[in-house]
């Protein structure tokens, strides 16, 4: 078992043994306090069935919780007030959620019986769970500072800044973390750090450095003036799934742009990795799996009846399938109702246009009506899309863009959708410079994505679809 699985159980084991105690004093506290003012008479402390019942869905719902709201993401990379916020956080749901399903319908005598119910129980939770966690965290974060764990980091650059932020972190009593294993160059001059640091290569052959040599993070080592190289590093850095740190310079820290998050490490931006809070890509992929599975229920018979359309439309499969490219670049098979006639790219890779002989009659009011796309919602009840996402394309059809648009890599962060910002606002591309025109709006999504964005383009694609407008 790896030490990162230990470190989730340690976490699981103390939120499930915590909620199991919390429960139990719970409900020893009714029986001996709340009851007897209910009912004016003593009440006999038993453990029913109503108890162990509790006793196995209370600490099951506890950790699902704590797994929709991240509780068990970067267990490394914890501290000790994020913790504390979080737990407060997470208990409040909780206690709200408890309060609401199983304790509400209680026959009270006052009101102050369910303000005492919900405090108690608010009281009981929080004084168990988080001094459990706390303890786990600060083992952590003592062998962070210690040296004891650590997280494989490369240099991007071998100047004298790169060097001083080298120094730097070495020279730390108490380490933030960094494991330095090298570093690249940027350009031939930064030399500066070889005989200190091996040297890995060069800028463009990060891809290739990073799981040569299981790296984490990664530090920008060049001046954030130099735009043009700063987004030739991000753009390889992408999809990596690295944490990009960048040295500041005065400007970056008078314009706010440092945020510290602890008083012991070194001020350097953090390129923040989360999209959106971890509670919101539970709900969506939660959202994903119901919409998904309801759509594919109450559409059988309109499944049904395309399938037959599709099979009379002329020889050829009923289903299409192809090779697309999704979350981290992880090849999956698209599947699409046959919307052209069979053997349509056997000359290679081809876009469609809004005239393409190809397109079958049926498939023409398919792709007008986004009738073509409903399949996929196997797609994403298999976890390989969404229900919005960028569209996902051919590795083809990526290369090509990213020779124009290198910041394409961007996508490659969440998965590709059924619907989209850039399909709504444009439709389907008939060439690369329609696909990167598209890709701005896919950009945007990403960079303000949340369930409320997500709701709105659903919205406009139910919109499109009873039009019957799609391009």
């Amino acid at each position: 078992m790896s030490s990162r699985r230990v470190q989730v159980a340690k976490y699981v084991i103390a939120d499930v043994a915590g909620a199991a105690l919390a429960w139990t004093l719970f409900f020893l506290y009714r029986k001996a306090v709340l009851e007897p003012m209910k009912y004016g008479v003593e009440v006999p402390i038993d453990l029913d069935g109503n108890y162990f019942k509790g006793l196995f869905l209370v600490p099951l719902f506890w950790f699902g919780l704590y797994t929709a709201i991240g509780g068990y993401r970067d267990v490394f990379r914890r501290f000790r007030t994020k913790e504390l916020g979080q737990t407060l956080l997470v208990t409040t749901i909780g206690v709200l959620v408890i309060f609401f399903v199983l304790l509400l319908d209680d026959k009270v005598p006052s009101p102050s019986y369910h303000y005492r119910s919900f405090l108690a129980l608010f009281v009981l939770h929080f004084s168990i769970t988080f001094p459990l966690r706390f303890l786990i965290t600060s083992a952590t974060v003592r062998k962070v500072h210690q040296r004891r764990i650590g997280f494989n980091t490369v240099l991007v650059g071998g100047n004298e800044r790169a060097l001083a932020i080298y120094q730097e972190i070495e020279a730390m009593p108490k380490s933030p973390g960094n494991r330095f294993v090298g570093f690249v160059n940027v350009n031939g001059g930064d030399q500066q750090l070889a005989g200190t640091l091996p040297r890995l290569g060069k800028w463009h052959e990060l891809r290739q450095v990073i799981p040569q040599h299981g790296v984490e993070e990664a530090i920008i080592a060049v001046d954030s003036t130099e735009h043009e190289h700063m987004n030739r590093i991000m753009n390889e850095l992408e999809g990596t799934g690295v944490r990009i740190k960048v040295i500041p310079d005065m400007y970056d820290i008078l314009s706010g742009s440092v945020k510290m998050t602890s008083i012991f490490g070194t001020p350097l931006i953090e390129v923040n990795p989360e999209i959106m809070p971890a509670w919101q890509f539970s709900v969506k992929r939660v959202l994903d799996i119901v919409v998904s599975t309801i759509a594919l229920l109450v559409l059988t018979p309109m499944l049904l009846t395309i399938a037959v359309l599709v099979k009379f439309s002329g020889p050829g499969p009923i289903f299409f399938t192809q090779e697309r490219i999704g979350k981290h670049g992880k090849p999956f098979r698209i599947v699409k109702f046959r919307s052209m006639v069979s053997n349509a790219e056997q000359d290679g890779p081809q876009l469609s246009s809004a005239n393409d002989p190809r397109i079958t009659p049926i498939g023409r009011w398919l792709r007008r009506t986004r009738m073509d796309e409903l399949p996929q919602f196997w797609n994403v009840l298999k976890g390989e899309m969404s229900l919005v996402g960028p569209r996902p394309e051919r590795q083809h059809y990526i290369d090509a863009i990213t020779e124009v648009a290198p910041h394409y890599r961007h996508l490659n962060k969440v998965r590709p959708g059924i619907t989209s910002w850039g399909q709504v606002k444009f439709g389907y591309a008939e060439n690369i410079d329609q696909m990167v025109r598209r890709l701005k709006y896919d950009i945007l999504y990403i960079e303000n994505m949340s369930l409320a964005v997500d709701l709105k383009i659903l919205a406009y694609t139910v919109i499109i679809i009873l039009k019957g407008d799609g391009k």
